[in-house]
């Protein structure tokens, strides 16, 4: 079985955001967190695949992924910066600013209905480690590609810039 890792190189930015339901009756709110993400993310893909084509400007939203757990969904994103991710939230144009806006007026009705949280890193670069072994891979090397494995060391250790034992 081959084994391989990410082609990406460079920065990177880690945005986790997600939402807890606490009150599922509270459908005002619940159903406007969760018409918001798809939009974004929607108009994320349509930038990023433009921007590849040359059509528009990169955002630098690089990809994304979805996981559901009991507690609710968690939106995984790869960014090339903080910087990048700072700035679509702010854009007044696009889809952030006004979901974030509504969202709160929406939630004044109930504080305690909707739990919405986030987490940013920010990853120097050669500060990612991965490895894939199987038919297809995911997560970054499924946004970036993959290269064989040796090409950034065989140990995970050696893959971050650190040589020695794994």
């Amino acid at each position: 079985m081959d084994r391989v890792t990410h082609a990406y190189d460079g920065p990177l930015a880690l945005f986790l955001i997600g939402v807890r339901v606490h009150k599922p009756w509270k459908l005002r709110i619940v159903k406007q967190v969760g018409a918001a993400m798809p939009k974004m993310i929607a108009q994320l893909e349509e930038n990023k695949a433009a921007a590849e084509r040359g059509e528009a400007e990169h955002l630098g939203y690089l990809g994304s992924r979805t996981t559901l757990d009991l507690s609710g969904p968690t939106v995984i994103q790869w960014w090339r910066s903080v910087e990048d991710i700072y700035a679509y939230a702010n854009a007044t144009p696009l889809e952030h600013r006004p979901a974030w806006v509504e969202f709160y007026r929406v939630a004044k009705g109930d504080p305690g209905a909707v739990t919405i949280w986030h987490e940013t890193y920010t990853v120097p670069p050669g500060g990612v480690e991965s490895i894939y072994s199987g038919p297809k891979p995911f997560g970054l090397a499924g946004l970036s590609g993959t290269m064989p494995v040796g090409r950034r060391g065989e140990t995970a250790r050696e893959r971050m810039g650190r040589p020695g034992a794994a």
